[in-house]
């Protein structure tokens, strides 16, 4: 006698089950850190056996079960030895070949890599990078106002005026997994000067910045910029001589003076991107001396004199007075160049190895990565946020899926963490908030 299949859904409780989206697979949440529930993510509420879309975008579907026949198990096997085998679907039929389509052998192949891409499942299962919130530094530009200025070679992004924009941005950030933030300011003109001395003013706007956010968010975590540019009445990282040279131990005592007045604020890791050599052991020594052994140094140790950077120095107003960099930052034709580059940042204590900028130089990045155990950053800089976000405003491409295979891009390089504008954005896709895979 053939067992007949009933199908019943089950009603879950109304009260709210509280998740949380912590554990990433791929471009999409896992559920492998929810409870017993057996929900996708984030806090879900259901209240009828229908689907239910909660505030959070999440669409949670109530679990089916199967009414049971009563029988036992040994019951259950009698009747299979008996014959009575019960109703199952058929194999499905083979798919039929478009007319046309050649009759031809298998070809003798012992591998096939096909195999393991053929469903989302198995391509989920053997993906071999992996990206998450915690992999992202976002970068905040900063500024005395009280408004939120908008940056028009970089849209989306903002001038936060330092007591209120930058702590709801940061708020967001956090709300999605991004702990880590990058502080750059526009400093008023009447401040710079051809030392860049306001870099170490103990009052100046990023250590009240950064004083602030510890106030409100102590667990969050700080990366500064250590360089001149912003501070300098000449635009340059560095302190420029009268017949334009850059002068090189002369702008690493200031840049010291930069960090430790930084870390006294409260900055967890200063970032050099000055390129001035020897600054990383000086800078190291200097924090050292004044008890900030805990304070991470994540030196620019590959920054490329590139031409991706210009939305950057419309946001700080930091161009160059004259001249270009060429004399400090590397020539984008080298790559040997980045080992000395490396070796010399971890002999004199780097914590991080950064290369800028990212997709450009993703070559790079693997260097780096397959020759120093340090921690790899790469930077994902403006000038490529702002050509992925003006492709995706004229509908040339898909903003989001391109976004985020450049992200998958750099973290398959070799990547550690990701300097990027695209923080918040990519955050919000991975925890489900939008629509964004790769794969079709």
């Amino acid at each position: 006698m053939a067992s007949t299949i009933f199908h019943a859904t089950a009603t879950p409780s109304v009260k709210p089950v509280p998740l949380t989206c912590q554990i990433y697979v791929g471009l999409k949440p896992s559920t492998a850190s929810v409870n017993s529930s057996r929900f996708n993510c984030r806090r879900l509420t259901t209240t009828t056996t229908s689907t239910v879309k909660s505030e959070s975008v999440f669409v949670v579907k109530a679990i089916e079960t199967v009414k049971k026949l009563g029988l036992s198990d040994a019951e259950c096997e009698a009747a299979v030895v008996a014959g009575k085998i019960p109703e199952a679907p058929p194999v499905p039929p083979k798919p039929a070949a478009p007319a046309g389509t050649p009759i031809v052998p298998s070809l003798p192949l012992s591998r096939r890599p096909r195999r393991n891409r053929r469903s989302p499942a198995l391509r989920e299962s053997f993906q071999e990078t992996h990206i998450s919130p915690a992999n992202f530094v976002y970068p905040l530009f900063i500024h005395e106002g009280e408004e939120d200025t908008p940056i028009g070679a970089m849209p989306g992004c903002y001038r936060l005026g330092w007591r209120h924009g930058l702590v709801k941005e940061v708020a967001k950030a956090r709300d999605v997994g991004v702990n880590s933030i990058m502080l750059f300011p526009k400093v008023p003109d009447a401040l710079k000067s051809p030392a860049g001395d306001e870099a170490y003013n103990e009052n100046g706007l990023v250590p009240r910045t950064i004083r602030l956010l510890k106030d409100k968010y102590p667990n969050l975590v700080i990366y500064t910029d250590v360089a001149l540019d912003p501070y300098s009445s000449d635009g340059h990282d560095g302190i420029v001589r009268e017949d334009g040279v850059i002068m090189n131990d002369e702008t690493v005592h200031q840049l010291c003076k930069q960090a430790v007045s930084q870390a006294r604020a409260g900055a967890d890791v200063v970032s050099p991107s000055d390129m001035m050599d020897g600054r990383v052991g000086a800078i190291r020594a200097a924090l050292d001396a004044e008890g900030f052994q805990h304070v991470s140094i994540m030196s620019y140790t590959a920054k490329y004199a590139s031409s991706f950077y210009g939305p950057f120095r419309e946001a700080l107003d930091s161009n160059p007075r004259f001249g270009d960099k060429k004399t400090y930052q590397m020539n984008p034709a080298n790559y040997r160049e980045a080992l000395v580059e490396a070796h010399g940042d971890e002999s004199e204590g780097a914590d991080i190895l950064l290369v800028k900028p990212g997709l450009p130089y993703l070559d790079i990045i693997r260097l780096l990565r397959d020759k120093s155990p340090l921690p790899i950053a790469a930077y994902q800089v403006s000038g490529e946020y702002s050509m992925i976000k003006a492709g995706g405003i004229r509908k040339m491409i898909d903003e989001e899926r391109v976004m985020m295979e450049s992200l998958m891009c750099l973290r398959r390089a070799g990547a550690d963490i990701i300097l990027t504008y695209f923080a918040l954005q990519a955050a919000t896709c991975l925890c489900g908030e939008k629509r964004c895979e790769l794969s079709d």
